[in-house]
């Protein structure tokens, strides 16, 4: 019974995308990764750390690192405001909260829409996105959640 729940979660869950923005740039993170979506809470730095790694947060008890995906993917620093929020991910029972400028909708976006980003440059951040969905004429860069929170370089919080 418990495993029928948990396939049929599962298949509700299938090609569901939570879309944010940095920028005007739109990005869709697969919705089985998110937890949840909170305020911004005070940050405690943590030294030797990537950039892009703000620091730790205390959530109901947990510690838990938290990245700045703007930093995360080379773009400049901006002030945090009152629409930025933290997406709480969890890759293979790793939590990881994302700051984003702001959450804007759950979408469905299926396989067919999804196409593989176009040859460019060469550039570090590509390896971050699984591939582009045009949604309403709006296209959505679509996160590879699992590389896009491990560290660079694997450091101990």
């Amino acid at each position: 019974m418990v495993e029928n729940f948990s396939q049929e979660f599962e298949d509700t869950m299938k090609d569901m995308y939570l879309i944010f923005k940095i920028d005007e740039q739109n990005y869709g993170i697969e919705i089985k990764y998110v937890i949840e979506i909170i305020g911004l809470m005070p940050i405690t730095y943590v030294p030797n750390q990537e950039e892009y790694v703000k620091g730790i947060i205390n959530l109901r008890g947990k510690i838990i690192p938290v990245i700045d995906a703007r930093m995360r993917l080379l773009k400049p620093q901006k002030e945090y405001n009152e629409r930025t929020c933290v997406i709480v991910t969890s890759i293979n029972q790793f939590l990881v909260g994302i700051i984003v400028d702001h959450v804007s909708e759950v979408v469905v976006i299926e396989k067919e829409k999804i196409s593989p980003l176009p040859q460019t440059y060469e550039k570090i951040e590509e390896r971050f996105f699984k591939g582009v969905a045009n949604l309403n004429d709006k296209l959505i860069l679509l996160v590879d959640c699992e590389t896009f929170v491990m560290p660079d370089r694997l450091t101990a919080f």
